[in-house]
Protein backbone atom coordinates (compact mmCIF):
# COMPACT_ATOMS: atom_id res chain seq x y z
CA UNK A 1 0.00 0.00 0.00
CA UNK A 2 3.11 2.29 0.83
CA UNK A 3 5.52 0.77 -1.13
CA UNK A 4 6.87 -0.28 1.74
CA UNK A 5 8.96 -3.99 1.07
CA UNK A 6 9.22 -6.03 4.09
CA UNK A 7 10.89 -9.38 4.27
CA UNK A 8 8.75 -12.37 4.98
CA UNK A 9 10.11 -13.68 8.24
CA UNK A 10 8.22 -16.59 10.23
CA UNK A 11 6.09 -15.34 12.82
CA UNK A 12 5.07 -17.26 16.12
CA UNK A 13 1.51 -17.73 15.01
CA UNK A 14 3.16 -19.94 11.58
CA UNK A 15 3.22 -23.13 13.85
CA UNK A 16 -0.64 -22.47 14.81
CA UNK A 17 -2.82 -25.13 12.61
CA UNK A 18 -4.44 -23.67 9.90
CA UNK A 19 -7.71 -22.18 10.64
CA UNK A 20 -6.41 -20.56 14.17
CA UNK A 21 -6.41 -17.04 14.31
CA UNK A 22 -6.92 -14.15 17.12
CA UNK A 23 -9.81 -12.66 16.40
CA UNK A 24 -11.07 -11.61 19.92
CA UNK A 25 -14.48 -9.84 20.90
CA UNK A 26 -14.38 -6.79 22.29
CA UNK A 27 -15.58 -8.39 25.69
CA UNK A 28 -12.79 -10.49 25.70
CA UNK A 29 -10.73 -7.61 24.29
CA UNK A 30 -11.52 -5.50 27.40
CA UNK A 31 -11.65 -8.76 30.19
CA UNK A 32 -8.87 -10.92 29.17
CA UNK A 33 -6.65 -8.45 27.66
CA UNK A 34 -6.57 -4.77 29.00
CA UNK A 35 -8.41 -5.65 32.72
CA UNK A 36 -5.44 -8.06 33.19
CA UNK A 37 -2.80 -5.72 31.52
CA UNK A 38 -3.91 -3.06 34.33
CA UNK A 39 -3.69 -5.35 36.97
CA UNK A 40 -0.77 -5.09 39.39
CA UNK A 41 0.08 -9.04 38.76
CA UNK A 42 0.16 -8.63 34.95
CA UNK A 43 4.10 -9.06 34.81
CA UNK A 44 3.53 -12.98 35.50
CA UNK A 45 0.63 -13.35 33.50
CA UNK A 46 1.42 -15.87 30.50
CA UNK A 47 -2.23 -14.79 28.75
CA UNK A 48 -1.35 -11.22 27.59
CA UNK A 49 2.27 -12.05 26.77
CA UNK A 50 0.92 -12.60 23.40
CA UNK A 51 0.20 -9.17 22.86
CA UNK A 52 3.65 -7.05 22.11
CA UNK A 53 3.81 -3.85 24.13
CA UNK A 54 4.85 -1.44 21.57
CA UNK A 55 4.49 2.62 21.84
CA UNK A 56 2.79 2.90 18.89
CA UNK A 57 2.74 6.58 18.49
CA UNK A 58 6.75 6.70 17.82
CA UNK A 59 5.89 4.72 14.35
CA UNK A 60 4.35 4.92 11.02
CA UNK A 61 1.41 2.55 10.88
CA UNK A 62 2.74 0.92 7.99
CA UNK A 63 5.66 0.23 9.94
CA UNK A 64 3.78 -1.31 13.21
CA UNK A 65 2.72 -5.02 11.62
CA UNK A 66 6.26 -6.18 11.84
CA UNK A 67 6.06 -5.21 15.36
CA UNK A 68 3.87 -7.11 16.22
CA UNK A 69 3.33 -11.17 17.47
CA UNK A 70 0.41 -12.37 15.39
CA UNK A 71 -1.47 -11.06 12.82
CA UNK A 72 -2.58 -10.60 8.91
CA UNK A 73 -4.59 -7.70 8.70
CA UNK A 74 -5.10 -6.67 12.09
CA UNK A 75 -2.61 -6.63 14.95
CA UNK A 76 -2.90 -5.70 18.59
CA UNK A 77 -0.56 -3.93 21.01
CA UNK A 78 -0.44 -2.79 24.03
CA UNK A 79 0.61 0.98 23.87
CA UNK A 80 0.87 3.59 26.44
CA UNK A 81 -1.50 6.95 25.81
CA UNK A 82 0.76 9.85 26.39
CA UNK A 83 -1.25 13.67 27.55
CA UNK A 84 -0.41 16.43 25.51
CA UNK A 85 0.16 18.89 27.98
CA UNK A 86 1.75 17.76 31.46
CA UNK A 87 -1.82 19.20 33.57
CA UNK A 88 -4.31 18.34 30.50
CA UNK A 89 -6.72 15.56 29.99
CA UNK A 90 -6.33 15.55 26.06
CA UNK A 91 -3.75 12.53 24.50
CA UNK A 92 -1.01 13.37 22.46
CA UNK A 93 -1.63 11.24 19.19
CA UNK A 94 1.03 12.89 17.15
CA UNK A 95 2.87 9.61 15.45
CA UNK A 96 6.44 9.61 13.51
CA UNK A 97 5.11 11.19 10.03
CA UNK A 98 1.58 12.50 11.16
CA UNK A 99 -1.02 11.66 13.60
CA UNK A 100 -4.04 9.94 14.36
CA UNK A 101 -7.18 11.53 14.74
CA UNK A 102 -10.27 10.10 16.38
CA UNK A 103 -13.78 9.78 14.85
CA UNK A 104 -16.79 9.92 16.60
CA UNK A 105 -17.42 9.48 20.27
CA UNK A 106 -16.07 6.93 22.56
CA UNK A 107 -18.33 3.66 22.41
CA UNK A 108 -18.96 1.99 25.52
CA UNK A 109 -18.47 -1.88 25.27
CA UNK A 110 -21.42 -3.91 27.38
CA UNK A 111 -21.03 -7.29 29.05
CA UNK A 112 -22.90 -10.19 27.06
CA UNK A 113 -24.44 -10.77 30.19
CA UNK A 114 -26.31 -7.51 30.70
CA UNK A 115 -25.83 -3.73 31.43
CA UNK A 116 -22.75 -3.57 32.44
CA UNK A 117 -20.21 -1.50 31.24
CA UNK A 118 -16.34 -3.24 31.09
CA UNK A 119 -14.96 -0.37 29.22
CA UNK A 120 -15.06 2.03 26.13
CA UNK A 121 -13.44 1.69 22.51
CA UNK A 122 -12.58 4.42 20.03
CA UNK A 123 -11.91 4.62 16.26
CA UNK A 124 -8.92 6.23 14.70
CA UNK A 125 -7.77 7.17 11.19
CA UNK A 126 -3.91 7.87 10.59
CA UNK A 127 -3.52 11.25 8.91
CA UNK A 128 -0.12 11.92 7.10
CA UNK A 129 1.36 15.28 7.98
CA UNK A 130 0.44 18.07 10.57
CA UNK A 131 -2.78 18.79 11.82
CA UNK A 132 -4.96 20.46 9.91
CA UNK A 133 -3.35 20.16 6.66
CA UNK A 134 -3.25 16.21 7.34
CA UNK A 135 -4.02 13.57 4.45
CA UNK A 136 -6.32 10.74 5.18
CA UNK A 137 -4.67 7.41 5.33
CA UNK A 138 -6.44 4.54 4.81
CA UNK A 139 -5.06 2.99 7.89
CA UNK A 140 -7.75 2.90 11.05
CA UNK A 141 -7.26 1.55 14.63
CA UNK A 142 -9.68 0.98 17.17
CA UNK A 143 -8.33 2.38 20.81
CA UNK A 144 -9.98 0.06 23.57
CA UNK A 145 -9.45 0.72 27.65
CA UNK A 146 -10.96 0.41 30.77
CA UNK A 147 -13.38 3.04 32.47
CA UNK A 148 -11.52 4.80 35.56
CA UNK A 149 -13.95 2.93 38.03
CA UNK A 150 -12.51 -0.45 36.44
CA UNK A 151 -8.72 0.58 36.90
CA UNK A 152 -7.33 -2.10 39.33
CA UNK A 153 -3.50 -0.47 39.63
CA UNK A 154 -2.80 1.42 42.40
CA UNK A 155 -0.59 3.97 40.58
CA UNK A 156 -1.31 7.28 39.99
CA UNK A 157 -4.49 7.43 38.12
CA UNK A 158 -2.65 9.04 34.95
CA UNK A 159 -0.72 5.99 34.90
CA UNK A 160 -2.93 3.54 35.03
CA UNK A 161 -4.95 4.32 31.79
CA UNK A 162 -3.43 1.37 29.72
CA UNK A 163 -4.81 1.44 26.27
CA UNK A 164 -5.04 -1.66 24.21
CA UNK A 165 -5.01 -1.17 20.50
CA UNK A 166 -6.41 -3.11 17.39
CA UNK A 167 -4.33 -1.54 14.59
CA UNK A 168 -6.47 -2.44 11.25
CA UNK A 169 -6.37 -1.45 7.50
CA UNK A 170 -9.88 -0.85 6.22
Amino acid sequence: MYGINKPVLPRPNAVLPPGFRFHPTDEELIIHYVKQKASPSCINNPVISIIADVNIYKFNPWELPDKALFGEDEWFFFSPRDKKYPNGKRPNRAAASGYWKATGTDKPIISSFGSQCLGMKKALVFYRGRPPKGIKTDWMMMEYRLIDDYSLSPRPKESMRVSYYNLAIK
